[in-house]
This record gives structure tokens, C-alpha cells and sequence, in this order.
């Protein structure tokens, strides 16, 4: 397998690097509850799991998504 002769300098990866940006969280406010949250989540509201605004479970799970 090819292996590079030299190291690649800092400033390199660094060039390479630049594009690589967090990227805001979209947050959508759901029909059914009128709850703020993350998009294509699961969250939960008064003990209970939503998706998309219908009923997943009654019993939210014990780590909340």
C-alpha cells in the first residue's frame, strides 16, 4: 500500500478541516401537544411518547430521547 514520503503539515489539515461546521438544530413545534422539539424525534410531554404527532406509548421510556 502507498504511504506518503513526508508528513503532511498542520496548516494542510487544517485547510482541509474548514468546511466542517456544526449545524443548528431544527426544531419544530408539534400539532397534537403544541411541544417544541427536535425534528424526526421522539419526545416526550406530560409522561407520555410522541412521533409525528400521534400517541407512541403511554408509558414514556426511562431515558428520554
Amino acid at each position: 500500500m502507498p504511504n506518503p514520503k513526508r508528513r503532511h503539515s498542520q496548516q494542510r489539515s487544517a485547510k482541509r478541516r474548514t468546511h466542517y461546521k456544526a449545524s443548528e438544530v431544527t426544531l419544530s413545534t408539534d400539532g397534537t401537544t403544541g411541544e417544541t422539539h427536535r425534528r424526526h424525534r421522539a419526545h416526550v410531554n406530560e409522561g407520555k411518547l410522541y412521533y409525528k404527532g400521534k400517541l407512541v406509548a403511554e408509558k414514556a421510556p426511562l431515558r428520554a430521547l
